[in-house]
């Protein structure tokens, strides 16, 4: 079983693909997608869904999950990541894949068992579950990684449970 897990932004976009297998999972990639910030915002959608277009192609994953959006204090800062994560979504779906969204808490609960954990926890749970020899970076691909493995871990059609 292929997934990609994302880590929607509209200037960085992280992205990983693991593969889960009967003796568990492996790296197959990661990186980001950048858009220029000169860029118009409109372009900068359309760079975006080509580039996850492509990373579909080539990949050929047979899931995505993508991590929800959390607003903390700074809804303005939001709404162009939220119109990016629009962008994302759509593009996976036109590929007719299977899309799984879980929140920065699942995805903390899943790796460290704390919802609350800190970043450099749930780095060091990516680095160690799949026995990396450092943690993958920029850190939008860590979290891109760290989305994907909350998905091989708790999503309850691949444990067999549903």
């Amino acid at each position: 079983m292929r997934i990609m897990g994302i880590d929607p932004g509209y200037g960085i976009i992280g992205f990983s693909v693991i593969e889960k297998s009967n003796s568990g999972n492996s790296v197959v990639d990661y990186g980001v997608i950048t858009t220029p910030k000169e860029m118009p915002f409109a372009e900068r959608l359309k760079a975006i869904y080509e580039s996850m277009h492509k990373l579909i192609e080539r990949f050929e994953p047979d899931e995505v999950a993508v991590e929800k959006l959390y607003f903390n204090k700074n809804i303005t800062t939001g709404i162009p990541v939220a119109e990016a994560r629009g962008v994302i979504l759509l593009s996976i779906v036109t590929k007719n894949l299977p899309v799984f969204e879980y929140t920065p808490q699942q995805i903390k609960m899943a790796l460290t068992g704390l919802g609350r954990a800190e970043k450099s926890q749930v780095q060091f749970m990516v680095k160690t579950l799949l026995h990396l020899t450092k943690i993958p970076r920029p850190d939008d691909a860590a979290d891109a990684v760290a989305v994907a493995l909350c998905h091989s871990q708790t999503n309850q059609t691949m444990l067999g449970l549903k």
